[in-house]
């Protein structure tokens, strides 16, 4: 039970019903508990589409039978159907944030190009450069790292740029924050969530 009770399951809408975030069961339960979110009970016709949609308070959910293929947890009160999806009656924001920041998302806000010659790079072909060398104190900033092709880093080893004859074609910035929405993943691939999310 435990195992459920602590897998990111259950997907959360906000009151426009527009995905904002994943939780856990356990999470879900106390927000249903405290009227805070309702879950969304969901019946899916063969063509995976929604034959049926309707929001649920905490009292009646716990009455609801478990169908084939949910999962439940087992009460004192009895077994308790997972939901799925539930919407946070009392949040209408959508959410944003920045990619994390990691070698994948520098080489695509590079456009998968060397910020030094301009040539497009297959992944394997480039790496990361920091502007100002990790040697001579530079960070591990969106301003401070570019995707580089790798002979290019190589030649410009600990040097800045202009020390190696290099000039950066674009000035690195940090992209702009994106709907939370855009990061969410079905990796349980739960087929109540493609209502809500697309990937």
């Amino acid at each position: 039970m435990s195992d459920i009770l602590n897998k990111a399951i259950v997907l959360v809408l906000n009151r426009n019903w527009q995905a904002i975030n994943i939780r856990t069961p356990a999470d879900a339960f106390c927000q249903l508990a405290t009227n805070t979110a309702t879950a969304l009970d969901i019946a899916l016709g063969a063509d995976a589409q929604a034959e049926a949609l309707r929001p649920v308070s905490w009292d009646e959910w716990c009455t609801l039978p478990i169908r084939a293929g949910d999962y439940a947890v087992q009460t004192i009160r009895g077994a308790i159907r997972v939901p799925t999806v539930i919407v946070a009656m009392n949040y209408a924001k959508v959410p944003k944030r920045r990619p994390k920041l990691c070698a994948r998302t520098i080489r695509e806000r590079d456009g998968n190009r060397c910020q030094y010659t301009g040539a497009l790079l297959r992944p394997d072909e480039g790496n990361l450069d920091h502007v100002l060398p990790r040697s001579r104190g530079g960070p591990d900033t969106w301003e401070n790292l570019v995707w580089s092709s790798k002979q290019v880093n190589t030649r410009k080893g600990n040097r800045l740029p202009h020390e190696a004859g290099l000039k950066l074609l674009n000035v690195p910035r940090a992209p702009k924050e994106l709907p939370v929405t855009a990061f969410l993943r079905n990796a349980h691939d739960i087929a109540e969530w493609k209502l809500f999310i697309t990937e």
